[in-house]
């Protein structure tokens, strides 16, 4: 079969004319493109890494928010710190204006003895760890270098951290064995200062605890004395009974209609009673608060690890259970050591030496 020339010719036009129309649709300028790769790259940028995941995602969104709290936090650490001298201010005013001279009054020797030793005693106690727990540094990792050895390097403070360091946003500092931020404090706990918070959050609750329990049978009379005091005060001293209340009996026989009047109350009356319903509501408030966290914390020393790293571990070992493999905290010593090493106890003298109250500071 031969093919026409004219046709062959006509066949080869089209084919020349089309990758010519190709060929121009792709003559973009290479600057142009240059740009276009530099924006897709740049959009890409804010979005995409090799490493993102949920949990990158989470923080990047809610990184504003965090920012505010940490903001808030910052600003309210003062206040909160304010608030405890207050409070714990009051409840000692009361102590020894209101309770301490009925206990003279109406308790025997050796009870007056305990209340006033172990009272004392606790206030101390109380007193000296909130004050070291407060003043005391958590402990920030070198910023000069040296020989220590560190495992990462942190991405804000861009200096190396030792194991068990963490930054603190609150405080914008990388702290060594960070357990967490405490407003009440105004602090971060860590290294140096976890024993006295621990050792303030324990003699709290035993405090507050015996307030709450010593204290609960006049916390019963004040507030039926308040009670009575209010239905007295209902009885307007004279208002006429009308005949059909003489016939009713609400008034004997031969004496006058008039309501008679309410046993006198002062203002004195009333303040004791409102003073000792003050304190035992904020004693048992305060116990039903502190005692979960003390537990809770009583716990993870005893497991060798801090709040952050209780959360880490636990991601951790369900990470390598899917893998079939069992993770161990290389920081747990076993109960007794670690409780050894978190109260700088050495020799058995030192459980009375160094715990009540703690006066060393842990080593380096």
């Amino acid at each position: 079969m031969r093919c026409c020339p004219s046709s062959v010719i006509h066949l080869l036009r089209c084919v020349r004319l089309r990758s010519c129309t190709r060929r121009g649709k792709n003559r973009v300028p290479l600057w142009i493109k240059e740009i276009w790769a530099y924006l897709r790259l740049l959009v890409q940028s804010l979005y995409f890494n090799s490493l993102t995941d949920s949990d990158v995602v989470f923080d990047s969104v809610f990184e504003p928010v965090f920012w505010t709290v940490d903001y808030v936090t910052r600003w309210f650490g003062t206040v909160f710190v304010c608030l405890v001298v207050i409070l714990a201010g009051s409840v000692i005013l009361i102590a020894y204006s209101v309770i301490l001279p009925l206990v003279f009054k109406t308790y025997s020797p050796p009870w007056i003895a305990w209340h006033v030793c172990y009272g004392h005693w606790n206030i101390i106690m109380i007193a000296f760890h909130y004050y070291k727990a407060t003043k005391t540094s958590p402990g920030y990792p070198p910023t000069e270098k040296n020989d220590s050895p560190f495992v990462s390097v942190c991405k804000k403070c861009i200096i190396p951290k030792p194991a068990r360091t963490h930054h603190c946003g609150i405080c914008n500092r990388c702290i060594l064995k960070m357990d967490h931020h405490c407003p009440w404090l105004n602090n971060c706990v860590g290294h140096f200062n976890q024993r006295y918070f621990f050792s303030f959050c324990v003699a709290l609750t035993v405090g507050c605890a015996y307030v709450s329990i010593s204290g609960r049978n006049l916390f019963l009379d004040s507030y039926n004395a308040l009670e009575r005091f209010k239905h007295l005060d209902t009885d307007k001293p004279g208002i006429p009974v009308t005949g059909m209340g003489q016939l009713i009996g609400l008034l004997p026989p031969g004496q006058t209609n008039f309501v008679t009047p309410a046993p006198p109350h002062s203002f004195k009356d009333r303040m004791f009673h409102k003073c000792i319903i003050y304190m035992w509501v904020l004693a048992s408030t305060v116990t039903v608060a502190l005692t979960p966290l003390s537990i809770w914390h009583a716990v993870l020393i005893s497991r060798g690890e801090t709040s952050i790293e209780r959360h880490i571990n636990g991601k951790e070992t369900k990470r390598l259970a899917k893998r079939g493999r069992v993770y161990s905290n290389p920081f747990n010593y076993g109960r007794l050591n670690n409780w050894k090493l978190f109260l700088g106890v050495e020799k058995r003298s030192h459980w009375l030496t160094r715990v009540l109250p703690l006066w060393t500071p842990p080593a380096w």
